[in-house]
């Protein structure tokens, strides 16, 4: 027996790699642990770049009050109604998770819907690889995928400074992080 949990077990998310494969979008309904409620002043727009650039799936909607999108379990938005939108994204952000071979095409069709919405990709020190992608509403969104561990890596000594070691590997206090 493992002294650590697979959280792999749950989630929808792959187990990074090269050849992940990202699941299809999840079509089941489910008590929401998390989601986002983004106001709109165009609907129909939003909806539009959610879906052709973000590759979300309009899951139902109440006309006039609510779409409810979703790309893989537990990755939900609401897009509401609103009579105007800030004029600058915030500074805070809302994340969603992807597999590699997602990150250039999405950022390619973003770019084609609005050219200038997307900042990235761009490789974390964490490794993941990170696209930016300021919608119609001016929410800022990131979608990041996980790159495979590479325990000889730069980004492998950065996590193992702090405690973050993989299991099967050096063990320090990453008891705390599992």
């Amino acid at each position: 027996m493992s002294d650590y949990y697979d959280a792999f077990e749950m989630s929808p998310v792959p187990a990074p790699g090269p050849d992940a494969v990202p699941p299809e979008p999840f079509r089941g309904i489910y008590g929401m642990p998390a989601f986002v409620t983004i106001p709109t002043s165009d609907l129909a727009a939003s909806v539009d770049f959610w879906v052709r650039g973000l590759g979300f799936i309009e899951l139902f909607s109440i006309p006039g009050s609510v779409v409810h999108l979703r790309r893989w379990a537990f990755q939900d938005v609401l897009l509401v109604p609103a009579a105007s939108v800030p004029e600058q994204a915030p500074a805070m952000s809302v994340s969603f998770a992807c597999v590699l071979s997602q990150i250039d095409s999405l950022a390619e069709a973003c770019r084609a819907l609005r050219p200038n919405s997307v900042d990235g990709p761009r490789d974390t020190p964490w490794t993941t690889r990170d696209v930016e992608v300021i919608t119609p509403e001016n929410a800022r969104v990131v979608f990041t995928a996980a790159k495979p561990f590479d325990p000889a890596s730069q980004e492998a000594r950065n996590l193992a400074a702090v405690g973050i070691t993989p299991p099967g590997f050096a063990r320090g206090d990453n008891e705390d992080h599992a």
